[in-house]
C-alpha cells in the first residue's frame, strides 16, 4: 500500500512538473497566423531577387566612402521610402579618409608570350603615370635581413611581392557542400565555446608589409604585384597595408606604389619563367579616382514604427560595403536584400509590430565593422566603456538580427553564449522547421556587425547559414549568379517572422552578464 502511494505521489509530481513545463512553454507565443502570411508573402511574391539584382548588377561595388558606394546608399534610401519605411536617413559617423575609385585597369604579360593577365589595384593606392611597360622581378622578402639581396634591382621594374601560390590536384577536385548533419549535430552539441588560441609573439626581424612597400619604392620600382592566397580563376585583394592605421589618408595613399593582386595561375606563371632565367615584361595601366578631403562615412538607416512599446526597438541588418573587385553578390549583397525583403514583406502584410522596428544597412565593415561600432556607441552606449555611458536607448533595445556569412540558407542561429534565450529561439524556429532550420548552437561568432551590440551587452545574433556552391565573398568572382534564389527566398520569411516575434512579445530578451 506504501510503495503505491509513493507511485502515486511521483506520478503527481511528475504531472505538475509537466503542467508547470507546458504553461512555461506557452508563454513564448508563436503568431502562427501572422507567420503563414509572413511565408505567404514572402515565397509567393518575393522581391529579394529583384532588389538583390539590383544592387550586385546595376549599383555593384560599394567600396566604403567611395562614390560608387555613396550612388548606393542614395538608391538604398529611395528603396527603403518605397517599401514604406519611416524616419529614413543616411547617418554620418566617422571621419573616413579621402573616397577612392577605381575608373580603369589593364595588365598584359608581353614577354616571353602574350597574355591577357586577371588582376586588380588594391584599395588606396594610387594608379599608373599612363600605359607602362616593365620587366618583372622576384622580390618575395619577409624579413629585414633580407633587404640586401634586392638593392640596386628594383629601379623601373614591377616586383613580385609574395611566393608563388600553390595550387593541388585537391584545391582543383574540392567542392562545396551545405551542412550536413553531422555538422550541425557538431554545432549543437558544444556546451562550452571553444577558446581561441593566443597568437605567436612577433619575430623582430619580420618585414611588415607598410616596410616592404616603402623599401621597393625607395629602390624605384614602379609597381607591386601580390598573390597572398586563392585559386585558380579567383583574386583576392583588400586595401593597401597600412590604410585603416592612417585612416585612408590621401597623402600616404598617393605616397604608396600602386599594388595590384593577381589571380594564382598568372602571378605563379610569371614567377616560374622568371626562376627559368628567362626576362617577363608586362604592360600596366591603372587609374584610380582619389578624393581630395576628408568626408564622413555613413549608415542608411529605416523603421517601421512600433505601437505600445515604440520606444522599444528591434533591429535587423547587414553590411551594405564591399571590397572593389567585383559586386560581392553573396558579401554581402545578399543580406542586404534579404532585410530588405523581410522590411518589405512585414510591410506588404500590414504588420503593426509593437516594438519599433529598425533596419540597418551598415558601411565600414569590410574594413573593421566601424559603421556598426560608431552606432552602437551613439545610440546605446557601453556600460564597460566609460567614454561611452549607456544611453537611454540602452535599456529599450531588444534584439539585433544579423546577416553576414554567405549567401547560404539559415539552418538555425547562434546563441552568442546567451543561455537564456535558447527557449525563445526554439520556440520561434517551430514553424521553419521544413526549411531545415533547426539548429541552436551555443557558439559566439565574430566578424560581423553583431559583434558590437554583443561586447556592450546587447543581444545580437547571427544565423547558421549553410554553405553553398559558387560563394565566393572578397574576389573578383562574388556574382549574382553564385546566389541561390530559394535560400535567399527562406531567409527573407525567416528574418521577417524573428523581428516581428520579438517586436510583439511580452518577454524582454533575457541579456548575457557583462564581464
Amino acid at each position: 500500500m506504501k510503495t503505491t502511494g509513493r507511485l502515486l505521489a511521483i506520478i503527481l509530481v511528475s504531472l505538475s512538473l509537466f503542467q508547470a513545463s507546458l504553461n512555461s512553454q506557452e508563454q513564448i507565443q508563436v503568431h502562427w497566423e501572422t507567420i503563414a502570411r509572413i511565408r505567404e508573402e514572402g515565397l509567393q511574391h518575393s522581391q529579394v531577387m529583384d532588389i538583390a539584382g539590383y544592387i550586385v548588377d546595376v549599383l555593384g561595388a560599394r567600396l566604403t566612402n567611395s562614390e560608387a558606394m555613396k550612388k548606393a546608399q542614395q538608391w538604398a534610401v529611395a528603396k527603403m521610402k518605397e517599401i514604406g519605411l519611416e524616419n529614413v536617413v543616411i547617418e554620418p559617423y566617422m571621419d573616413y579618409g579621402v573616397t577612392w575609385d577605381n575608373k580603369y585597369f589593364s595588365l598584359h604579360m608581353l614577354e616571353p608570350d602574350y597574355q591577357p593577365m586577371t588582376g586588380f589595384p588594391l584599395a588606396h593606392t594610387p594608379g599608373t603615370k599612363g600605359k607602362v611597360v616593365c620587366p618583372v622581378v622576384i622580390g618575395d622578402i619577409k624579413l629585414k635581413s633580407q633587404i640586401p639581396q634586392l638593392k640596386g634591382k628594383l629601379k623601373g621594374a614591377v616586383v613580385l611581392s609574395s611566393p608563388p601560390l600553390p595550387i593541388t590536384q585537391a584545391d582543383l577536385s574540392r567542392g562545396v557542400s551545405r551542412l550536413s548533419d553531422e555538422d550541425l549535430k557538431k554545432l549543437e552539441q558544444d556546451v562550452i565555446p571553444p577558446v581561441r588560441p593566443a597568437p605567436a609573439p612577433p619575430n623582430p626581424d619580420l618585414l611588415s608589409q607598410e616596410e616592404k612597400i616603402a623599401f621597393f619604392k625607395s629602390e624605384g620600382a614602379v609597381a607591386v604585384f601580390q598573390c597572398e592566397r586563392g585559386r585558380p580563376g579567383v583574386v583576392v585583394g583588400f586595401s593597401r597595408p597600412g590604410s585603416v592605421k592612417d585612416k585612408w589618408s590621401r597623402e600616404k595613399t598617393l605616397d604608396s606604389l600602386p599594388i595590384v593582386a593577381v589571380t594564382p595561375e598568372h602571378y605563379n606563371r610569371m614567377y616560374r619563367i622568371i626562376k627559368r632565367g628567362i626576362p617577363v615584361k608586362v604592360e600596366l595601366e591603372i587609374r584610380n579616382k582619389i578624393g581630395k578631403k576628408v568626408e564622413k562615412a555613413a549608415n542608411v538607416i529605416g523603421e517601421i514604427p512600433g505601437t505600445d512599446l515604440k520606444d522599444e526597438v528591434v533591429m535587423i541588418g547587414a553590411h551594405f560595403d564591399s571590397w572593389h573587385a567585383s559586386p560581392n553578390a553573396s558579401d554581402n549583397a545578399s543580406g542586404c536584400a534579404v532585410v530588405l525583403e523581410a522590411a518589405r514583406i512585414l510591410k506588404a502584410i500590414g504588420a503593426s509590430p509593437r516594438r519599433t522596428i529598425r533596419v540597418a544597412l551598415w558601411s565600414g565593415e569590410e574594413q573593421g565593422l566601424f559603421g556598426s561600432t560608431e552606432y552602437v556607441k551613439k545610440h546605446f552606449g557601453n556600460p564597460k566603456d566609460p567614454a561611452y555611458p549607456p544611453t537611454r536607448e540602452y535599456e529599450k533595445f531588444q534584439v539585433y538580427f544579423n546577416q553576414d556569412y554567405g549567401a547560404g540558407q539559415y539552418r538555425g542561429i547562434y546563441l552568442q553564449g546567451n543561455e537564456h534565450v535558447r527557449r525563445i529561439f526554439q520556440a520561434w524556429m517551430k514553424p521553419f522547421r521544413d526549411f531545415g532550420m533547426t539548429t541552436i548552437s551555443i557558439r559566439s561568432v565574430g566578424s560581423t556587425d553583431h559583434v558590437p551590440f554583443d561586447k556592450a551587452g546587447l543581444p545580437a545574433f547571427q544565423f547558421i547559414q549553410d554553405r553553398i556552391a559558387g560563394t565566393a565573398g572578397h574576389t573578383n568572382l562574388d556574382f549574382l549568379d553564385t546566389l541561390s534564389p530559394e535560400d535567399l527566398m527562406k531567409n527573407a520569411v525567416v528574418m521577417a517572422a524573428f523581428a516581428y516575434e520579438a517586436a510583439m512579445t511580452d518577454i524582454k530578451l533575457p541579456r548575457k552578464t557583462l564581464k
